[in-house]
This record gives structure tokens, sequence and C-alpha cells, in this order.
């Protein structure tokens, strides 16, 4: 990672920088069609302190199990990682277990992961079965669900007339997505999901897979691992070496009806807090340092003379992610095929929209710890239309000690990831000895968690927030 200290250019005090209009002025410079969906959508909020106990506060995190996880739709994996009859994977939130399954019949379905014996649960782990076992005393059901034996049939005559199918979930996918809800009235999916689909439909998620998947628990409460990548500000003092090639104040935040926000943040250009970069250090920087570009190799590109980065990065992106979709990206915006877009799902997902390359991370309680949860980084690559859809990547689960940078299949991303978990145990530590007893954000660049709060009070019957 280069030190920013070496670098020849001159670094200017933070009180007055940042321009929220930088993006669309790089929209319109564009020389093919841009969506109207990258237009901004903001629909302001008031700027009231919210109380630290909604993080700290166990009380809160038990409110959260039963009145929120219990309705929303939770991303817990991607159809690439179940392709045949009996893949499964196993989602735990707070004290709930499902198992998300393939059937024979092609059917993911998801199962209360519990038996109907004694309620020992069925799985322990992610993987593959040709029946679901109970491992106690061996009651067994087919990968559909339907029950097929128990042992002592003469002791258990009394559950002859009954229905012993394992009680289900609702499950349903979306580009590839796997998603469950415990709540049999909830809207559906894709309604939750608000113009996401639209605004993704361009991408060939559909033929996307997992190309590395790296989990780790982290000390600190879910909220405040997922709001460390609701907002682009922290920046200057988080990742200075990533300046150079971010536009970290020129970010833009929009927001889109209860469930879905978005922040955009322009790559490829000099960040506002520094002057005097050159376009070659930017092209080397962003290559090195960012961990999402097509290629990593700085050694191995020369930019010409009169060409900027952004435009030489967004035309190698072009050819390379291409090249891997196996398809023509002629009509793609350089926004799309290189800055940070990246959206929200609540209450615990955020996707990296484009080309390839698109980071996931999700968040989810550790348990019943309203201190501790996991976060997991997934990135996702394309196969060409008509080729099999390579295997997923297997999680990589860290111990609780150790760096994202020793996972070698992020590459320069994990040392960026570590720079965000120093700060979160210290962010929980801050929190709960703090004199104030409350958090104040930013109008403008911390509203998508003004936003994310917002809707949480909605599930929770609260009006905290606003």
């Amino acid at each position: 990672m280069n030190s920013i200290s070496k670098r020849e250019f001159t670094e200017l005090t933070q009180d007055d920088v940042g321009d929220p209009g930088v993006f669309q002025r790089l929209l319109a410079q564009e020389t093919v069609p841009v969506p109207e969906f990258l237009k901004p959508s903001h629909p302001g909020f008031s700027d009231v302190d919210m109380p630290i106990w909604r993080y700290t506060s166990r009380e809160f995190h038990r409110l959260e199990a039963e009145k929120m996880w219990s309705k929303v739709w939770q991303f817990v994996g991607r159809t690439d990682q179940i392709p045949n009859a009996g893949d499964n994977i196993v989602y735990d939130i707070v004290d709930q277990s499902v198992v998300v399954i393939r059937g024979d019949d092609g059917v993911i379905r998801g199962f209360h992961n519990s038996c109907l014996h004694r309620g020992r649960a069925l799985r322990t782990a992610s993987g593959s079965t040709a029946v679901l076992k109970c491992p106690y005393h061996g009651f067994t059901w087919d990968v559909c669900g339907k029950f097929k034996s128990l042992p002592s049939a003469w002791d258990f005559c009394h559950l002859k007339e009954q229905d012993l199918s394992l009680p289900q979930v609702r499950v349903d996918t979306w580009a590839g997505f796997v998603f469950i809800n415990f709540d049999a009235d909830a809207a559906p999916l894709l309604d939750y999901l608000d113009v996401l689909p639209e605004h993704f439909k361009a991408y060939f998620f559909d033929r996307a897979y997992i190309q590395a998947h790296v989990q780790r628990k982290i000390p600190c409460n879910w909220k405040v691992a997922q709001e460390a990548f609701m907002e682009s500000m922290h920046t200057r003092a988080t990742h200075p070496q990533i300046m150079t090639f971010t536009g970290c104040l020129d970010s833009q935040y929009d927001m889109y009806g209860d469930n879905l926000s978005r922040s955009i943040t322009p790559m490829g250009i000099v960040g506002p807090h520094l002057t005097g970069v050159s376009e070659k250090v930017v092209l080397r920087d962003i290559l090195q340092e960012s961990g999402r570009m097509a290629s990593s190799d700085a050694g191995k590109y020369t930019l010409p003379d009169g060409m900027t980065a952004r435009k030489y990065i967004g035309e190698l992106n072009r050819e390379i992610f291409g090249a891997a979709a196996g398809a023509d990206l002629g009509q793609a915006t350089l926004a799309e095929l290189e800055d940070a877009i990246l959206y929200s799902v609540f209450p615990n997902t955020q996707i990296w929209a484009g080309f390839g390359s698109n980071i996931v991370y999700r968040v989810i309680p550790d348990g019943d710890n309203h201190e501790s949860c996991l976060f997991d980084v997934l990135i996702l690559g394309r196969h060409a239309e008509g080729t099999e859809c390579p295997p997923a990547a297997r999680v990589n689960r860290l111990a609780d000690d150790a760096p994202f940078s020793s996972a070698a299949e992020i590459g320069a991303l994990g040392a960026v990831f570590d720079q965000d978990m120093r700060n979160l145990p210290y962010m929980m530590k801050g929190l709960k000895a703090s004199h104030k007893g409350a958090v104040s954000l930013a109008t403008y660049q911390e509203s998508r968690i003004r936003h994310h709060h917002v809707t949480l009070d909605k599930y929770l019957g609260l009006d905290e927030v606003r």
C-alpha cells in the first residue's frame, strides 16, 4: 500500500472541500446514452440526533429480532452456491435458523432448521445432502421437505394423521440472489426491492457467480458495521491511500422508498482533498489500490498522452468485463464500468452495481449477541452466456483475529477492509463511553444512515428518527 506522505502533490484542508454535483458533471461528459436512474433521488431528512442505545442496548436488539428480522427479506446466498439437488445453505439470524435447499425438482425451498421430533437442528453447516436426517434419532425428510421415515414407527402411531412435512419459510430469488422471509404476509420480494431490478437489468447478474467469499466475526453491533459502508466521507482519515483516485467527498447519495438507498462515488478522478496529482499517478494507484478494477497490474499499462486515467480505466474495464460476460459493452457508461455505485437493501445487504467485479456486503448479528456480528464479503464475476457457470467459491471463514489482508482471493480490498475494521471495535467502545448519549449525522453525506434508521423505526413501531 502506497504512503501518501511520499507523493508529489498538495493536500488541502478538509473544511471546505467536496462537491456532490461532480458526478452529474461527469455524466454530462459521457459519449454514450446515460441511464435515467443515475440522476439524483434524495428526499431530505431532519438533523435530529440519534440515541446511542440503538447500537448498545440489548433490549433494542431483542426488539429488532421480534419486529424486524421476523418481517424483512434477507439475502442468504446465491443460486450458484446450490446448483444441484440437496445442495443447501444454513442461515442463522439471532435465534432463528433456516435450511435453504434445492430440491430434486429444481425448486429452492427454505425450512425451519428444527426436527419435528424433539427440535434438534437438522443441519449444522451448509453443504450437500441426499436427505435431511436428524443426527439425534434419525427422523428423515427428503430434500423437498417431505417426510420419509422415523425410528420405532410402532411407538409414534399418534403421528400418523399429522402432516409431518417440514415447515417452510418464504424463499424467492432475483438475479441469482436468494432471499428468505419469515413473514407469510410480507410483500413479494420484487416489490420489496423497489427499483433495484430495473436499475440492475443490464448488468448480467443472471450470469454472475461467486469468485470469492470471505467472512469474519467483528466485535461490534451489526448496524455499526453496516454503516461503515454507507458513506464515503471517512476516506481521508481511514483510507488515505485511495484519495488519489477517489472522489470521496464528491459522492452522490440517493434513496428509493423504504428499503433501498444508494451512494455513487466517482472513481478515476483526483479526490477533493488533493491537488497536483498527475493522471499517471491516478492510473497507477487505481490499479494497485482499489481492488475492484478489471486488472491490478499497474506495470502492464501505460497511459497514452492526452487521455485521462478515468477514460483509460473505463475502456480497459469495458474490454475485460465484456470479454468475461461474452457481451458487447459499447453502450456502457464510464460510470457503470468503474465508479463505486453501491446499493443498500434494507436491512443488511449492500451490492455494487456495474458490469463486473461487483462486491456484496452482508452483516448479520452474531447469534443473540448484540455486540458482535458476522461480516461477509463476496466478489461476483461473470461467465459468458451459454457457458457453464463456474463453481461458487467456498466461504473462507477467517479467524476472529485474522486480517482481511490474509485472504489472498480479495486482493487489495483486504487491506482496505482492515482499515475499516480497525474503527469498528472502537466505535462500540466510544458509543458505550459517550457522555453525550447520541450521535449527530451529516445532513447529506450520512443521509443513507438516517434513511436506514427511519426504515428500522417503521418496523419497530418507533418514531425516534426522522
